[in-house]
């Protein structure tokens, strides 16, 4: 169990990843919806609308901050998770497909934001702001693989979120990363992220990279995955054609 400022967690499993996240009496956890695998006596759910960062925001503040998340696919509502009980309580939470579990002390990064692909929310402390994000170029939303909208996640706690395969942190400074496109799972706010070409015409057409590659520029930290889920759905497309 890593014991941290906010929270007390441990990440179970290598390959197919759950995090256990240990309440103290009165404190709440938010998860997307469906994500709890188990909980146990004491821990108490409500489904509200919206993340609870802001307790003072009224309805229609709430509505529009949470109607945001449908742009991206994800449900308008959220689970709190509140630990009633007079001792410690437990709750998990485990990930939509197989892949990492990765800690983000948010308080550690530039502007206390990270940026990650719309569906790479798994968890988090209450008081986490969840809000979206454009992406500000036409063409890392056609080409780059995470789309138009992202998540962006706000705050001094730790938040949960989940990738593909293995995880790569890397550091940049003021350089730039080309990546594969979808594999980016988020980056600090100092990162711009665009995509370019994959070479030229014949390296497109035949090099098994793609037409476009993602490019990550500035000064900050980024995470990359080795397994997004759309390249794993491409994987096992044929196998399954073959198989009918």
């Amino acid at each position: 169990m890593i014991n941290s400022n906010q929270i007390n967690y441990r990440i179970i499993g290598s390959d197919i990843q759950i995090v256990e996240i240990e309440l103290e009496p009165n404190r709440t956890v938010i998860a997307e919806a469906g994500a709890m695998l188990y909980m146990t006596e004491g821990i108490k759910f409500e489904t509200k609308m919206g993340d609870g960062a802001e307790a003072n925001q009224g309805f229609l503040g709430k509505l529009i901050s949470a109607g945001s998340r449908v742009l991206t696919g994800e449900s308008l509502f959220m689970t709190h998770f509140s630990n009633e009980a007079k001792v410690k309580a437990q709750v998990a939470f485990g990930a939509p497909f197989p892949g990492t579990v990765l800690p983000i002390d948010l308080s550690t990064l530039s502007d206390n934001t990270i940026v990650v692909q719309k569906d790479a929310f798994l968890c988090a402390v209450l008081g986490t702001k969840i809000s979206i994000q454009f992406s500000r170029r036409l063409g890392a939303g056609f080409f780059g693989g995470e789309g138009f909208i992202l998540q962006k996640l706000e705050g001094n706690g730790i938040a949960f979120i989940h990738a593909g395969g293995t995880v790569v942190e890397r550091t940049l400074h003021n350089e730039t990363l080309r990546v594969d496109t979808g594999s980016v799972v988020g980056f600090e706010q100092g990162i711009d992220f665009d995509v370019e070409p994959a070479g030229n015409l014949k390296s497109m057409l035949w090099g098994g990279e793609g037409l476009f590659l993602t490019t990550l520029k500035g000064t900050g930290k980024v995470w990359l995955q080795s397994m997004p889920i759309s390249k794993l759905a491409r994987a096992l497309r044929p196998s399954m054609i073959t198989s009918e």
